[in-house]
């Protein structure tokens, strides 16, 4: 990265640590610990804090959330629980990125693709706004009884799920049940199309509990609103669930973008 300060000698002889400086976003958010923990999650998986380099410091942090240091503290156990990052004591100390577990080939060329898709990422962020929560409105009038025990299944596994492989296949077979439900191929292959375009952004977002519960919450809603045939609540169920998601697509978009930006600037600065 450019901007990024290199091992370069110290005064005393001792090599100077790798530091980011990445900036995010401040947040206004219950549990902030959990979304502060999110957000550099989302920036480790996008690279745009590598291998190797520390996170700001604590205080830094909280004032670039906007949180105090507890908060801040506690997201950085969150991470550290999950391998993301390992805290160091002493002169030299601090919070650094931990290698990661994925092949990096593979991720980086994921992160390719997004970028060069991002024009029609966004037009698909945009339809899919406007078609689910008409599928899940229309679903609410038409499903039968074995449309109800196959949504119910898909959102029960994808609750239960403990791989993102896993979770990812059952969230998408949630919501082609609720397509078919509508009693029409043309609702159920749209949604199919539609999961299919945004599978790369949807493969980048974090990864984590609260995302996970946040998740299963709103499926349960949009459950109950189908079954009980409320159409304008199976309709708001399903369109704060796909707003909440559009979200999260949208803050990869804007990382991946900035990232793209990094690399730009670091290869020119090599010509």
């Amino acid at each position: 990265m450019a901007t990024t300060e290199r091992d370069a000698a110290a005064s005393d002889g001792r090599p100077r640590r790798r530091r980011s400086s990445v900036r995010f976003a401040p947040i206004h958010q219950l549990r902030a610990h959990q979304y502060v923990a999110e957000q550099v999650r989302r920036h480790i998986a996008l690279r745009l804090i590598e291998p190797g380099e520390s996170l700001p410091s604590e205080r830094e942090l909280a004032a670039m959330f906007g949180v105090g240091r507890p908060t801040v503290q506690h997201a950085l156990r969150l991470l550290e629980a999950d391998r993301l990052v390992d805290t160091r004591r002493g002169r030299h100390g601090g919070t650094f990125v931990a290698r990661p577990s994925e092949n990096e080939l593979v991720m980086d060329e994921l992160i390719a693709r997004v970028a060069r898709n991002r024009d029609e990422l966004h037009e698909l962020l945009v339809y899919r706004r406007a078609l689910e929560p008409l599928v899940a409105r229309i679903a609410a009038t038409t499903r039968r009884r074995d449309d109800l025990r196959a949504i119910r299944s898909a959102a029960e596994s994808a609750a239960r799920a403990t791989l993102e492989d896993e979770s990812m296949k059952y969230d998408t077979e949630f919501h082609f049940a609720v397509a078919r439900a509508t009693r029409n191929r043309f609702f159920a292959r749209a949604i199919e199309e539609l999961r299919v375009g945004l599978n790369d952004a949807t493969t980048l977002l974090p990864e984590s509990e609260v995302w996970h519960r946040r998740i299963d919450d709103e499926h349960r809603a949009v459950i109950e609103a189908i079954e009980a045939r409320d159409e304008a609540a199976a309709e708001a169920a399903m369109a704060v669930h796909v707003g909440n998601a559009e979200q999260g697509i949208r803050a990869v978009l804007a990382a991946v973008s900035r990232r793209r930006g990094l690399d730009t600037r670091e290869t020119a600065s090599l010509r």
